[in-house]
């Protein structure tokens, strides 16, 4: 029987499957079935600064109500502290506590001085690994991307002197050159990188002229673009990659290990297809694994990246123009 075994930011995982933050690992009740079902990892819900920032905003509008109401009067209530981020924290604690697979903390700050706070704080508590959800959407539309960029490479390296659990970049696909930006983290320090982030996106109910924030499950067909860039990077940076999106089936996970990831995030599959599809996809895995007569992840993973798969234009643009000039294959797939 195949051993599906693997390692992601030098954690040795049981197979390539992580849930990825969300609603999903929010709660006891939920990553104990994850674990049951086969998950090798997970990663908590995001430990967000600017929430924290809004909740400590309403709390004290909140216990502000009433004061000075009479002239003797200053406060309705005694001197209360809000608490930031210890409930997040203390949640994250009794995750690993719960669980036997690794942990993973997930944290999007804002202020350069609170990613090293909290991040010392979640290593604190235990967790195996810290993953930095990077994404910037910046109000100012003079700022430079260089400026960005160069802003979140010098935080990874910080971060890892900072800490001394690995340390992991989510990244969106939003850079003008991705490889490069992962190039630059890679010598910063990077342990791994998760190929990529999937945004709740803004809607507009023309009925009523309001503002919708719908949650946006990943479709089957999103894991291509983190496939090319797996396949783009096999080889080229230390760090491992992992891919996330549009991960819903068995086959999409081996697509994703021949590329060259170590390993893959998956949250759509289970909201939609329940907790026991982790099971049918390392099922899937496994036969598929047996009939080629691979015995470990190794034996294959990587194969098809265009570093060893001598095949270049599969993952370059010279390959979607020989597509486009092709005019039978698209007429083929116009007819079919």
């Amino acid at each position: 029987m195949a051993d599906l075994s693997t390692k992601y930011m030098g954690i040795s995982l049981k197979n390539p499957i992580i849930v990825g933050a969300s609603a999903l690992t929010a709660n006891l009740d939920s990553i104990l079935h994850l674990e049951k079902a086969g998950a090798a990892a997970l990663v908590t819900k995001s430990l967000f600064e600017e929430e924290i920032q809004l909740e400590n905003f309403v709390f004290d509008e909140d216990l502000g109500k009433g004061n000075y109401r009479y002239a003797e009067m200053i406060t309705l209530r005694p001197n209360l502290k809000f608490a930031g981020p210890a409930e997040h924290l203390m949640w994250v604690g009794m995750a690993k506590e719960a669980i036997h697979i690794p942990v993973i903390a997930s944290l999007n700050a804002v202020n350069q001085a609170t990613w090293f706070e909290y991040a010392k704080r979640l290593e604190a508590v235990g967790v195996d690994a810290l993953e930095c959800n990077f994404f910037a959407s910046p109000g100012e539309i003079q700022r430079k991307g260089a400026d960005i960029e160069k802003e979140q490479i010098e935080l990874v390296r910080k971060l890892k002197k900072a800490v001394s659990i690995p340390v992991g970049v989510k990244l969106s696909s939003c850079y003008s050159n991705v490889s490069n930006v992962v190039r630059h983290m890679d010598q910063a320090g990077a342990d791994g990188f998760v190929l990529f982030n999937r945004f709740v996106e803004p809607d507009i109910d023309v009925a009523t002229e309001t503002h919708l924030h719908p949650f946006n499950f990943s479709h089957d067909t999103d894991y291509r673009l983190p496939l090319r860039y797996a396949g783009l990077l096999e080889g080229a940076i230390q760090a491992d990659i992992c891919c996330s999106s549009g991960i819903f089936q068995g086959e999409d996970v081996i697509k994703m290990l021949l590329a060259g990831a170590a390993s893959v995030q998956t949250v759509s599959a289970i909201f939609t297809l329940g907790y026991g599809h982790i099971r049918k996809m390392l099922a899937d895995i496994q036969d598929w694994m047996d009939r080629k007569g691979y015995k470990h992840i190794s034996d294959f993973r990587g194969k098809l990246s265009m570093r060893r798969s001598g095949a270049p234009g599969a993952y370059l643009h010279a390959h979607y123009a020989k597509l486009v000039m092709n005019s039978d294959i698209m007429m083929n797939d116009f007819s079919g």
